[in-house]
């Protein structure tokens, strides 16, 4: 396929530790459901705090991947 086309979709990843983790959590739980993810974009970065500390991240991204051959 020459052209770039891409479906596109919207997911959330959470983590406890950084904002990264969360990102690679949303995309290794897309990959095991949707092939040929090829890129994201974050939307949204939120978090909860507990007794003045971060106790978890939130990161809303999209995802772009290429659909099979007709």
């Amino acid at each position: 396929m020459s052209e770039h086309i891409y479906k596109v979709i919207e997911l959330v990843g959470s983590s406890p530790t950084s904002i990264e983790d969360a990102v690679q959590a949303a995309v290794a739980r897309a990959g095991q459901t949707v092939r040929n993810l090829r890129w994201f974009e974050i939307l949204e970065t939120r978090g909860q705090i507990a007794e003045g500390k971060v106790q978890h991240y939130q990161v809303t991204l999209k995802v772009g991947f290429t659909m099979d051959e007709a």
